[in-house]
């Protein structure tokens, strides 16, 4: 390291919350170097590091100055300038290396040369230094420019000068640097116009990754063809296409006839000077390489002889049975002499005892390759038991263009584990050990997000790069850590059944015995225990599983030695301190924040407790909490703590001592994954990545849950596996509110008769019965109104009930292995077959059926929403055709038990007979009867494939895939309503390319959701516009809609995104005032913690958006965040620029504003309290102008734009998941905060937007907290689901409650009768508090504290009767868990 530039500096020495600087733990750094520069670490502290100042806060800080070369021209030959643009560094050493041979034969010319790496021109001086070489310049070089901002900014330095340069050469980049290429005669300025086959290569969009071996077809055969035709234009092509291969040969030899040979044909002062060159030496385009062999392979067999007859290598390594591993590497590090990480894996695998086949490829296409080398032509079975590719791009298309399909396809048939490790790129190895952020966002979107799609997993970073020569070396401990993990997936192809070893990890959350067992809308332990029927009928040893999942849960709850009621686990494995800290090296780094071990969570005051159950080779473990919920001062800080000793223990335990061979962790989710460390791409000291160790991690995730999916993919190296939620029905309506629906259909049919009076004062007393006036106007009962109103007020009261009734919610929960029966699934298919998919030409069943009627369905929609009382009518009636014509369908597809027969032929025989189609047959009873024919076909034949895949079950087939080492595919994470394609379940999850949000289809539904919030908020504000809005972005959000929320942003402030050539978003421009038709409306945007690590690239969107608003010129009160930035501009002494920071979320690492813990732990004092930890945690600031530098704390800036919020706004997008349901919501929630913050101290208006059905709605706070109530917690419907799985069956409802209680902390948005119902329905119901009480104690016992914690703090005002009864209740169950009967 002390070769860089040097200026030393003394690192500070810390304060303990930031305890993630690495260079403080000198003690690991080594261990990331390459094992010679060790001498260059002194190991006193504080520790002084020589290293190049982190000046410009971008990503690198590398300099072009380490790629000059300038000659000491003493024989007065002309001097030939060259500057390169790269994208990554290996061409940098073959560069130089060959303009140091040509200086020195010195025969007719010298050369100058300076490189730049694509990423450097962010900075703005080192663009002024690259524009300035290019005055003077004769050849400007390019290849693989693909990251679009960057790319303008080559364009428009080289235009300026194209003309001046002698040469020009772009090799494959963005078609907008392609145009800049010039030879002679020679160009490409109509690239994709012209009808030369060189130019149709651009054009064809569709054929992807084609691209780039079309244009190697092209490089082998043109220059044959173009040496016999006669004109200079031939001639000038003909050279390009040597260049081509020159380049794409990359070894100094190559690079010195190159440059000799353009050097030779067009530097005026060399022209009359014949300069010979040699042709290029090709190597092989695909092939088999290893650093020993004395050639390269085309033939596996050839190169497994070769293997087989190696004198360095042990018998072990040729033995039959040693696991083979498959390589994928990138042709051009081979050829360019860049190859010494490819070679420490080689070394590392093989020294292992694994045998390995290192394949690589030209082109951007290694699935040819990969089917070739990797499989037997004619066993079809593959020779390898895992693969791991150290490019780190998508198998097929590299950085321009990918095409998933073909590479899902290519690796199904090799069916082995898949892994994809990474060079550092853009950074160096120091850049990245110094970055919380880890990778940069430009690597994370093209080499994590992208092998993601093609089922991809464990991104480790296997290689750094050296900023001097720019050359990658080995990162020996992490390539340590990825040879282990390859072999470990390997053995799970070779293990027998009977010897692997499983480690299932449960969790508990929060801690709590009644909590055991949590996952989203999943039946943990009825899971388990099927799986591990299967697996048992599968042939693993699964000894002494009891009988019943009852049982199950028993063993596992309680601890057998004690009495049967005791509170504690069942213990597994007693670890001395001792051992602990012999198995768990990182053991010291966690005394920081925990002290000496044992500590007392998981602990016994002397040893550290693993709490679980054995079964045969089967453990079943329950994972620990993060540790620090319960203290409320812990919370308070800005960055979350490391895992406590038990938590590493567990760890510890599982690969050490049980010597698991896979841990698969059980549902939606745990805190393996939100420990602190890098965001992407971790390093030795992150806590997911030490703590995961090398176990191989197989993880049950929810399929409408990709963002945190993803997060435990990239951070704990996860093979996630999606599973169903469960099938969703409608509310339904009980008690009150169908008394309500049954006197509205008397009143409609008796309203012209004397009694339409007397009906609709029914209707208003029964609706305040049922707290309906809070949501809709009512009359005073007893006020005489004209008929007209009459209809009004009965139309809104229909309104609501309908709403409610028509609610979707998940019935019960899903248990792995039981797939819906076909009449569950009525309910998702309806709403699928409620939207609209233009893109697919399906129209959507309730539009088609309001044409019938000669209605749009929008109308409908928008008439229902004011109580028009014949629309709300009409609606109704399209609903229940809809289900009625759906239900028919399903019924015809399924035989007596309800399970869907072979749909395929059934749906055949429906759809030959126009006559019989069940829906026709159904509709031809309604008035619906004329609809139009067709359009219901294409869209039932649509149904019938979503019915198919609703039904599908691969959950179980494909957790044994994994287990037996193979590969899962990979398919969306997502809402199976809004995109069928995340069904059927069983997939490896994943998000989307980073890049391609937001969409246009996107950015037209934001546009409407915007207009109708901001109408909503000008009439409940007297006709003003909002002049802040604060909201929240979440990574599963956006993932869903593809970027509707980050569109809903961009739309408030008045811009638009802009795409590239491959359609991926990295600009935004302004829209006019004129067309936005209103003012530009600040905002506050809070991104979750996950939205923040998936969606960097978009945050850097956001922030130069929201800066370039705030520098328009335009009057203030037409552009609010303009406005508002001088205003805090001027009061913090800051440039406009600085004051217009709007974009904030956790610091990195850490996720949540722990208000969430807070509450379900009931840890916290007063609402102020709360309030401090959402802004100590919530206030790290995303800026455009120092992307480099990560999360920074601005809790000044984020104080003062909170202040000015007149409303805040959350998006909720899919049925199953609601304000209630998940403490995310109000964990995120600012409304009470504001007020505090607001000089006015009003309160701001709350709004949802509600985007789960056709008929999107923004609603308020308190009127969505009130529909959530109705629908769920007071729904029957839902609590005897829910009741009906038993143990975690109580926990939900109680969940429920717990959440509600959240919301009146955050926002005082709750309703008394929501308490007082609940209390009505739980506690004075004696039947179902014994239900409660017996079948999950531990959760009655936290739902009768959270009723008297509701009373305590306010939100609940209640009979003195009510709560003494609670009292009374919560000692009784007390004693009943600690054993004492009275």
């Amino acid at each position: 390291m002390a070769y860089l530039l040097s200026s030393p500096f003394t690192l500070p020495t810390l304060k303990p919350d930031q305890i993630s600087s690495i260079s403080q733990k000198h003690y690991f750094l080594h261990s990331f170097l390459p094992k010679k520069t060790n001498q260059f670490i002194n190991s006193r502290a504080p520790m002084r590091v020589n290293c190049a100042a982190i000046g410009n806060g971008l990503f690198t800080q590398t300099t072009p100055e380490v790629r000059r070369i300038v000659p000491d021209n003493n024989r007065n030959l002309p001097t030939v300038k060259v500057v390169y643009v790269v994208l990554e560094a290996q061409y940098q050493s073959s560069l130089t290396a060959a303009v140091q041979t040509l200086n020195r034969e010195g025969k007719f010319a010298s050369f100058e040369v300076v490189g730049y790496l694509v990423e450097e021109l962010r900075d703005e001086n080192t663009y002024k230094t690259f524009c300035k070489d290019l005055e003077d310049a004769n050849i400007f070089i390019g290849s693989l420019i693909f990251v679009e901002e960057l790319a303008l900014k080559v364009k428009s330095a080289v235009e300026k000068e194209r003309e001046k340069l002698d040469a020009v050469l772009v090799f494959p980049s963005m078609p907008e640097v392609m145009r800049l290429n010039k030879l002679g005669s020679f160009s490409m300025s109509q690239l994709g116009q012209s009808k030369s086959p060189f130019f149709q290569l651009f054009k064809r969009k569709k054929q992807s990754a084609g691209f780039a071996d079309s244009m190697l077809k092209l490089v082998r055969t043109l220059p044959k063809v173009l040496k016999y035709l006669p004109s200079d234009k031939a001639q000038d092509a003909r050279l390009y296409i040597l260049s081509l291969q020159f380049w794409l040969g990359g070894s100094p030899d190559n690079l010195v006839n190159f440059l000799k040979m353009i050097a030779g044909s067009y530097v005026p002062a060399l022209k009359g000077l014949k300069i010979k060159y040699s042709d290029p030496v090709l190597f092989l385009d695909s092939g088999i390489w290893h650093p020993l062999a004395p050639c390269m392979y085309d033939d596996v067999k050839e190169y497994l002889n070769w293997y087989g007859t190696r004198r360095d290598a042990n018998e072990q390594l040729k033995s039959p049975t040693a696991p083979v591993i498959g390589l994928v590497l990138q042709r051009s590090h081979i050829v360019t002499g860049d190859e010494s990480h490819y070679v420490a894996v080689i070394m590392e695998l093989e020294a292992s005892g694994a045998k390995v086949i290192p394949i690589f490829a030209g082109g951007l296409d290694f699935s040819g390759p990969v089917e070739k080398f990797f499989i037997d032509p004619i066993t079809k079975k593959p020779f390898v038991n895992s693969v791991v590719s150290l490019t780190g791009f998508a198998l097929v298309g590299g950085p321009a263009r990918q095409d998933h399909p073909r590479a899902v396809e290519a690796l199904r048939k090799l069916d082995v584990p898949y892994i994809v490790a990474l060079p550092l790129v853009f950074q160096t190895t120091e850049e990245w050990l110094n970055s919380t952020l880890g990778l940069h966002p430009i690597q994370v979107a093209l080499q994590v997000a992208l092998p993601e799609l093609d089922g991809g997993m464990e991104p480790i970073v296997f290689a750094g790069r050296d900023p001097r020569t720019g050359k990658s070396h080995a990162l020996h401990k992490r390539v340590e850590q990825l040879c282990t993990r390859a072999i470990k997936w390997a053995e799970l192809k070779r293990k027998s059944k009977t010897e692997k070893k499983l480690a299932i990890t449960v969790f508990s959350f929060p801690p709590d015995k009644g909590n055991v067992g949590t996952a989203a809308y999943l039946n943990v332990f009825a899971s388990i225990f099927s799986v591990l029927k299967d697996l048992k009928r599968d042939g693993y040893n699964v000894d002494g599983l009891p009988e019943t999942s009852e049982e199950l849960i028993e063993e596992i709850i309680h601890d057998k030695e004690a009495q049967f009621s005791s509170p504690n686990l069942n213990i597994a494995y007693k670890m001395g301190v001792r051992e602990y800290q012999r198995l768990t090296p990182y053991a010291t780094a966690l005394q920081e924040n925990w002290g000496k071990p044992p500590g007392n969570l998981n602990s016994d005051g002397e040893n550290l407790l693993v709490y679980g159950k054995q079964y045969g080779n089967v453990f079943i473990g329950v994972q620990p909490t993060f540790g620090y919920e319960g203290d409320p001062m812990r919370l308070l800080f800005s960055k979350s703590a490391s895992p406590h000793h038990g938590f590493a223990a567990y760890y510890s335990f599982v690969e050490k001592i049980f010597k698991a061979d896979a841990v698969l962790h059980f549902g939606t989710h745990g805190s393996l994954e939100f420990m602190p460390g890098k965001q992407v791409g971790m390093s030795d000291v992150c806590y997911p990545d030490s703590l995961i160790g090398n176990i191989p991690n197989v993880y049950y995730y929810a399929a409408n849950n990709p963002s945190e999916a993803t997060i435990a993919k990239r951070r704990s190296y996860a093979n996630t596996i999606s599973y169903l939620t469960p099938p969703a029905e409608n509310a339904g309506l009980y008690k009150g509110l169908k008394q309500l629906s049954e006197l509205i259909s008397s009143y409609q049919s008796l309203k012209d008769t004397g009694r339409g009076q007397q009906i609709v004062s029914s209707i208003i007393s029964t609706a305040k019965q049922c707290n309906l006036d809070k949501d809709v106007d009512l009359p005073e009962e007893g006020e005489e109104i004209s008929a007209k109103e009459r209809d009004l007020v009965v139309g809104k009261v229909y309104s609501k009930i309908m709403e409610i009734e028509s609610r979707l919610l998940p019935c019960g929960l899903h248990v792995i292995g039981e797939p819906p029966s076909a009449m569950e699934a009525v309910a998702t298919l309806v709403n699928i077959a409620a939207l609209n998919r233009p893109e697919d030409g399906i129209s959507s069943l309730p539009a088609i059926l309001a044409e019938t009627v000669g209605r749009d369905i929008e109308d409908v929609y928008r008439g229902s929403d004011k109580g028009i009382l014949k629309d709300v009518e009409l609606l109704r009636q399209i609903t229940e055709a809809s289900r009625g014509a759906i239900s028919a369908f399903v019924e015809r597809t399924t035989n007596k038990k309800g399970q869907v027969v072979d749909v395929a032929e059934k749906l055949t025989s429906i759809l030959g007979f126009g006559v019989n189609e069940p829906w026709i047959q159904y509709l031809s009873n309604t008035k619906f009867y004329r609809a139009d024919r067709e359009k219901l076909r294409i869209l039932f034949a649509f149904l019938g494939e979503c019915l198919k895949l609703v039904v599908a079950d691969n959950e179980l087939g494909s957790l044994k895939q994994a287990l037996e080492g193979k590969y899962v595919e990979p398919g969306p994470g997502g809402d199976p309503i809004r995109n069928p394609k995340v069904l059927p379940t069983g997939k490896n999850i994943h998000a989307l390319d980073p890049q391609a949000i937001p969409t246009t289809a996107a950015m037209q539904s934001a546009k409407v959701m915007v207009d109708r919030l901001l109408e909503r908020q000008k009439g409940d504000n007297g006709g003003k516009y909002p002049e802040t809005v604060a909201l929240v972005l979440w990574g599963t959000d956006n993932i869903k809609t593809y970027g509707e929320s980050l569109a809903q942003v961009l739309w408030m402030i008045g811009v638009r995104p802009v795409a590239d050539t491959f359609g991926r978003v990295n600009r935004v421009e302004p829209v006019s005032l004129e067309e936005l038709g209103r003012p530009r409306i600040d905002v506050v945007v809070n991104c979750s913690g996950v939205f923040r690590d998936l969606f960097i690239n978009q945050m850097n969107l956001l922030d130069r958006a929201v800066k370039m608003v705030a520098e328009l010129d335009e009057p203030e009160d037409q552009n609010y965040v303009r406005k508002h930035a001088l205003e805090q501009a001027k009061t913090l002494g800051v440039e406009v620029r600085e004051a217009a920071t709007r974009v904030f979320s956790n610091a990195s690492g850490s996720y949540s504003s722990n208000v969430n813990l807070a509450v379900e732990n009931s840890s916290w004092n007063d609402e102020k309290q709360l309030q401090d930890m959402y802004l100590s945690r919530k206030s790290f600031a995303f800026d455009c102008d120092a992307p480099g530098a990560g999360m920074t704390e601005k809790r000044k800036v984020f104080e003062m734009a909170l202040s000015t919020a007149d409303a805040t706004f959350q998006n909720l997008d899919s049925s199953e998941i609601s304000l209630t349901d998940v403490s995310h919501y109000f964990d995120s929630d600012p409304t009470n905060l504001v007020q505090s913050l607001r000089k006015d101290g009003k309160k701001p208006g709350a709004y949802i937007a509600d985007t789960t059905t056709a008929n999107a709605q923004v609603r308020t706070l308190s009127e969505t907290v009130r529909l959530d109530a109705r629908t769920k917690l007071l729904n029957p419907k839902w609590y005897e689901g829910m009741l009906s799985t038993g143990y975690e069956g109580v926990r939900e409802i109680e969940k429920r409650l717990t959440n509600t209680v959240g919301w009146s902390a955050t926002s005082g948005q709750v309703d008394n009768w929501v308490y007082e119902e609940a209390n009505t329905t739980f506690i004075e119901d004696e039947e179902m508090l014994n239900r409660l009480m017996k079948t999950n104690p531990n959760s009655f016992r936290k739902l009768v504290q959270t009723f008297l914690e509701a009373n305590g703090r306010g939100y609940w005002e209640t009979s003195d009767e009510n709560i003494e009864r609670l009292r009374q209740l919560y000692s009784e169950v007390e004693d009943k868990i600690e054993g004492i009967d009275r």
